[in-house]
């Protein structure tokens, strides 16, 4: 139990750190194409109270796969709004394996050059779980069901008839992700590319 609570807590910094990251850079790649709904709505910080999604943050602390609160945007302000949604939509996944690539490569400052203690293997610990919560929303955020954000880049990438489907099927694809995360589908889904991925950024730095 203790073991438990103390692997969740270490789990922590990382779920809040993927989250800002992820939202901040929706909110951020839409107000640098036009849209300041999110510098409006109080979405363009890096405070992970502004992004928590109480049931999603709950999924990624106890299931290891979940979503932060989705930042609003008016497309209608972007010049390009199918090129610009686009970009915004890929912003998030994109701005987490960044982090992930950035905390494996911390990973083997630590590794390297710090001394072996409790702390090394605490930090070690953190960082590790950093990389793979990073990993998960990327993965996760990029299938293309709503209200994800893979269903945003593949309507923007195939036009109205794929928006016709999502506008037509909306609710009955909701439904069918939470089914899929009820019975743990999901899990099975994203475990292969985020082993694969985790894997790619452990072959750069070692």
């Amino acid at each position: 139990m203790i073991n438990t609570i103390s692997s969740k807590l270490l789990m922590l910094p990382g779920i809040l750190l993927a989250i800002s990251i992820h939202e901040f850079s929706h909110g951020y790649a839409a107000v640098k194409l036009g849209d300041n709904t999110p510098m409006l709505q109080g979405r363009l910080t890096l405070n992970p109270l502004k992004h928590i999604d109480p049931i999603g943050f709950l999924c990624l602390l106890f299931i290891g796969f979940g979503w932060a609160k989705p930042v609003m945007i008016n497309s209608r302000n972007f010049k390009n709004p199918r090129r610009d949604d686009f970009i915004v939509s890929l912003a998030g996944p994109l701005s987490n394996f960044l982090m992930a690539f950035i905390f494996v490569g911390l990973m083997k400052v630590v590794i390297t050059f710090m001394p072996n203690s409790l702390l090394k293997g605490v930090v070690l610990d953190v960082f590790r779980g950093t990389v793979s919560i990073n990993l998960v929303l990327m993965i996760f955020n990029l299938l293309p069901i709503p209200p994800l954000d893979g269903h945003h880049i593949l309507g923007s990438i195939g036009g109205r008839t794929v928006w016709n489907f999502y506008h037509k099927y909306y609710d009955y694809l909701r439904f069918g992700l939470l089914l899929l995360i009820i019975f743990n589908v999901i899990g099975v889904i994203i475990t292969p590319p985020i082993q694969f991925l985790y894997g790619f950024l452990l072959n750069i730095f070692f």
